[in-house]
């Protein structure tokens, strides 16, 4: 019988080193816990806001502010860090996002309307109310470009902060939270690319439509070699950064289009392991070939997810919020920003756009018979996970960057998104710590379906 600990004792992990026992293997248990990479997040956060608010803070923006170029014959490519997080990093994270959003529409929550129901209505009231409330505060102003803001949720952290609860949150919660998150995710895809698309060139999206034609035609021919992919992945998402839409979408586009359904079925695999087994002689060939339909019996979009969530949890993002979450905080900023539309309207829309909208639509939605709320999600349950889902940190932030160029309203929206997402967080836990513990569910029960 093969042993089931991953941290096998023939790897450094596993073995008994100091080193391993005191370091190695709490790092890595750490890393395996939901909130690991909120808590990565949240330390970056705090140390962009130390550095920007020390007496090297000139440090830190001429840090993002470095230059790197490339030239390629006539080609020339030039941004600062700042742009290439932006640009090249969150596009390896909404790669992973549009992995996600594929996986869910084929074999996940989103494959069955029933389901997909509650979330859904949620995830638009969500969105809606926000918006509003932030047109509200900013319509006809400067700062009415960043109206995408509030109607971001923040997934990592959102779990992160259900998970502080442990057994008293039910799985049909976290699962209505995630489905939610990933219909959120949709819609800030979406507005990034209708609202925040600069001056197209006919040329570059000419170049991205057939390098996509050619990601098209290669799945068409069964072509399996994943660097081939990586190769024209890569000019592809050059191709539509240049061309004016926003380089994420690439990541988004790329995501959609892998395979969320596995090659092989696992009774085949296991048949072939078998096999294996039963070879008085095993060669290289054949060890390479039952690898390769026990690997295939697992969706690639699954086994790219796997591979990349740990660097875009645990490395990208804290990047990303680095580079991101610095703010002076000087004496004058807090001032304007206690009465700066853009500051209330985006703090205001995180806390009670959410709360209010998400309630609200679910409703509205029970009470015309579209669908059912289930009793873990009831009264102060669901008012609980909605101020939860207030939590609007990575993606707000992101679209704040797009929405605004000039620096000091730039710097009013991140004190409101921090200020919002926080309220959210603290808000939220308290409700959601002072609800009746809900008995575990059945299986059958976790379905939150609509009224026929």
């Amino acid at each position: 019988m093969p042993n089931k600990n991953l941290l096998s004792d023939l790897t450094f992990l596993g073995g008994s080193s100091r080193l391993a026992r005191y370091i190695g293997r709490p790092l890595y248990h750490f890393a395996a816990v939901q909130a690991a990479g909120g808590v990565l997040m949240l330390i970056a956060t705090v140390a962009a806001l130390v550095w920007v608010n020390s007496p090297w803070q000139d440090s830190y923006f001429d840090f993002w502010h470095t230059h790197i170029s490339l030239s390629i014959g006539n080609y020339h490519f030039a941004h600062d860090l700042e742009h290439m997080v932006q640009d090249g990093l969150m596009t390896v994270f909404f790669f992973v996002v549009g992995l996600e959003i594929k996986r869910e529409l084929v074999v996940g929550q989103l494959r069955d309307p029933r389901f997909a129901a509650l979330p859904a209505v949620a995830a638009l009231g969500g969105m809606v109310v926000p918006a509003l409330i932030y047109l509200a505060f900013n319509s006809g102003g400067g700062g009415q470009n960043g109206w995408g803001i509030p109607m971001a949720t923040d997934i990592a952290f959102a779990i992160g902060v259900l998970s502080l609860l442990g057994n008293r949150i039910p799985n049909q919660m976290k699962l209505f939270l995630l489905t939610l998150a990933i219909v959120d995710d949709i819609g800030a895809i979406l507005i990034i690319a209708i609202n925040y698309t600069g001056e197209l060139s006919g040329n570059w999206l000419l170049t991205a439509g057939v390098l996509l034609g050619g990601i098209l035609t290669m799945r068409q021919l069964h072509v399996w070699y994943l660097p081939a992919y990586l190769v024209v992945g890569v000019a592809f998402w050059l191709a539509v950064l240049e061309s004016g839409v926003h380089a994420t979408i690439a990541g988004v586009i790329l995501g959609l289009l892998t395979p969320a359904k596995p090659l092989e079925s696992e009774d085949d695999a296991r048949r072939w392991a078998n096999w294996l087994q039963m070879q008085d002689v095993v060669h290289s060939d054949d060890a390479r070939r039952v690898e390769f339909h026990i690997r295939e019996s697992q969706p690639v979009s699954l086994r790219i997810q796997e591979t990349l969530h740990p660097i875009t949890s645990y490395v990208i993002i804290p990047i990303f919020a680095l580079s991101a979450a610095g703010v002076e905080l000087s004496g004058d900023l807090l001032s304007d920003a206690m009465t700066s539309p853009v500051t209330l309207g985006v703090a205001i829309g995180l806390v009670a756009g959410k709360t209010v909208g998400i309630t609200l639509f679910c409703w509205i939605a029970h009470k015309l018979g579209w669908v059912t709320i289930p009793k873990s999600l009831a009264g102060a349950h669901m008012i609980g996970v909605a101020m939860v889902a207030g939590i609007g940190f990575t993606v707000s932030l992101f679209i704040s960057r797009l929405a605004f160029a000039d620096d000091s309203i730039a710097d009013e929206s991140k004190i409101g998104i921090l200020a919002g997402s926080l309220i959210a967080a603290v808000v939220g836990l308290l409700i959601l710590s002072r609800t009746e513990r809900q008995p575990p569910a059945s299986t059958k029960h976790l379905q939150m379906e609509t009224h026929e």
